[in-house]
């Protein structure tokens, strides 16, 4: 557990770099959607060596079948992402935006628990949970004043 929580905040800390290396280069092609598009072209080529090397299974078109057409949406999803980091990080700083992007995480994360949206488990909001990500709210908030 100790590892995954480790991966999880290097994860992180991935993010926010990710945030300032694609503001640069949104600035540089002057477009963010064009600067979003060459970073998942990278990503994409990335993942290509890496799966030529792991070899891993492909699916069959049967197991392709069953999954839900919602579950296919996070790459739309990582897209939207990152356009808005790219036009937001050079005008809040990369501290703001990524306290905001994690306040966001939270709270749409309270309510998928709560109501176990998306074949999730369901974990009750409680006061305390709610509490919490208030105060990680309060946080950034101050993040952003100072």
């Amino acid at each position: 557990m100790k590892m995954l929580v480790l991966i999880a905040f290097v994860a992180g800390g991935l993010l926010a770099i990710q945030a300032a290396v694609n503001a640069k280069l949104g600035r540089g092609l002057d477009s963010p959607p064009m600067a979003a598009f060459v970073s998942f072209v990278v990503g994409l080529i990335g993942l290509l060596i890496y799966l030529t090397f792991s070899r891993p299974a492909l699916p069959s078109a049967g197991a392709l079948s069953q999954i839900p057409l919602w579950a296919w949406m996070g790459g739309l999803l990582g897209a939207a992402y990152v356009v808005v980091t790219i036009v937001v990080t050079p005008r809040v700083g990369v501290a703001t935006l990524t306290g905001f992007v994690v306040a966001g995480q939270l709270f749409a994360s309270l309510i998928l628990d709560h109501f176990g949206l998306f074949e999730l488990p369901k974990h009750s909001l409680s006061l305390g949970r709610l509490l919490g990500a208030l105060l990680l709210l309060a946080g950034v908030v101050l993040l952003k004043r100072f």
